[in-house]
């Protein structure tokens, strides 16, 4: 004997079926948000304290370094411009660069490493952008525009950062 559903139970169960595959589809399109929406693409705004812009300062004078104070704290040097757009905090870039503690040590280095830029360092947030695809920047970077107090691999807590930035290309 085969059981036949009544209407009413008929009309609930469509109701429910309706309801779950909303539900599904609803999760499905809130997990497939645009790729900038995710990023944090606020300008950092960060200001470096006195005492490590005092200290990088003396470093810049005593080295006869010649490089351009930015107000934020930290000095660069442009050694190629670039040509084309400026990145942004938004952009993803592809860089090839040395990383160097005052002491001339190395600590690090890439060719055509790739980040979206927002999620790097702030004192690259904020000196990337100096210059356009194909240009070169030297930055010279307080702890707290670098890796701060907790240091990061062979960089020790505390350190004035030397970076040779080429900008390959931005995405």
């Amino acid at each position: 004997m085969r059981y036949i559903a009544a209407p009413t139970t008929m009309r609930t169960m469509n109701k429910i079926r309706v309801l779950v595959s909303t539900l599904c589809v609803m999760l499905l399109l809130s997990s497939c948000s645009k790729k900038d929406n995710d990023r944090n693409c606020s300008a950092v705004n960060v200001v470096a304290p006195a005492n490590e812009t005092a200290a990088l300062k003396a470093y810049i004078d005593s080295n006869h370094i010649d490089a351009v104070a930015d107000p934020r704290g930290f000095y660069y040097k442009i050694t190629a411009a670039g040509t084309g757009n400026h990145p942004n905090v938004c952009s993803g870039v592809i860089v090839t660069y040395t990383a160097k503690l005052t002491n001339g040590t190395e600590v690090d280095s890439g060719t055509d490493a790739a980040w979206d830029l927002y999620a790097l360092i702030i004192g690259w947030q904020e000196g990337i952008p100096l210059i356009a695809k194909s240009g070169s920047i030297i930055l010279y970077l307080p702890p707290s525009l670098g890796y701060g107090a907790a240091g990061a691999g062979a960089v020790p807590p505390n350190s004035i950062l030397v970076f040779n930035i080429t900008l390959t290309s931005t995405y």
